[in-house]
């Protein structure tokens, strides 16, 4: 894919070239796999957008959700809205509590200013998210190729290279990573949104575009990227949790 800053408008596929795209990508996840198999990481606006359109072609899908302990009271909210709008069970994933335990006891609640947001997610996202792919052959993510500069180049379907060890009962299969949304920008996400009347975190409402753990989200201004609220104090190659570190940018300095 061509980095987004030298992309020609005129050559991305139309609305609805993406949205058929999408469609015929979430049916190939959902029947090539068995049962349990599979599963949907879901926390924000694009995964939500994934569940409408995976129950408007009749599937049904798992949907798991990483609780870090410290996330906006809008956020639970917001989960619970989803389960209930679409009836659609959503499996929380809790954090390495003896792994938490030993960071706070060392560094303390806040660490990740000082040294980084790594150590932090690693033990509240990474850790279960690890177990939870042990047991899969394939998820699908909600991530587009606008989001930041380290998901440029993101494709439609990929190996995940970051957890392909993650289960002995996978090798030697690989472990698939569906992006859906990949090739979508946010105004395809929000008009969806709109037209739907897709559920969303009232926090979007407040300025949040891309909404985190609460100690390291902030609102974002008018001409801010939308990423620009995450882990606002490191630098923009960075800014991913672990979920997704395959994407992280290694700068080489002249």
């Amino acid at each position: 894919m061509t980095p987004l800053d030298q992309v020609n408008l005129s050559e991305l596929p139309s609305k609805n070239t993406r949205l058929e795209q999408t469609r015929l990508l979430l049916q190939e996840a959902l029947t090539s796999f068995e049962p349990g198999r599979v599963a949907l990481s879901f926390s924000g606006a694009e995964d939500v957008v994934l569940i409408d359109l995976v129950q408007a072609l009749g599937l049904k899908v798992d949907v798991f959700s990483l609780d870090t302990g410290r996330l906006h009271e809008e956020t639970y909210q917001f989960i619970d809205t989803v389960r209930e709008h679409y009836r659609q069970p959503i499996e929380m994933l809790y954090l390495d509590p003896a792994g938490v335990q030993t960071l706070v006891k060392e560094k303390g609640l806040f660490s990740f200013y000082r040294d980084g947001h790594g150590e932090c997610c690693g033990v509240r996202k990474v850790a279960p998210l690890r177990s939870k792919l042990a047991k899969l052959d394939a998820w699908i993510t909600g991530q587009r190729q606008d989001q930041s500069i380290t998901r440029g180049n993101i494709p439609l379907r990929e190996e995940d290279t970051n957890f392909a060890g993650s289960s002995a009962e996978r090798q030697p299969s690989a472990l698939i990573k569906f992006n859906p949304l990949s090739e979508w920008t946010s105004a395809d996400i929000w008009n969806y949104i709109r037209e739907h009347e897709v559920p969303y975190n009232a926090l979007h409402d407040q300025g949040f575009v891309s909404i985190g753990c609460q100690p390291c989200t902030r609102s974002v201004g008018p001409f801010e990227h939308e990423r620009a609220g995450r882990w606002w104090w490191e630098e923009a190659t960075k800014k991913e949790c672990g979920l997704h570190s395959q994407n992280i940018i290694n700068v080489v300095q002249a």
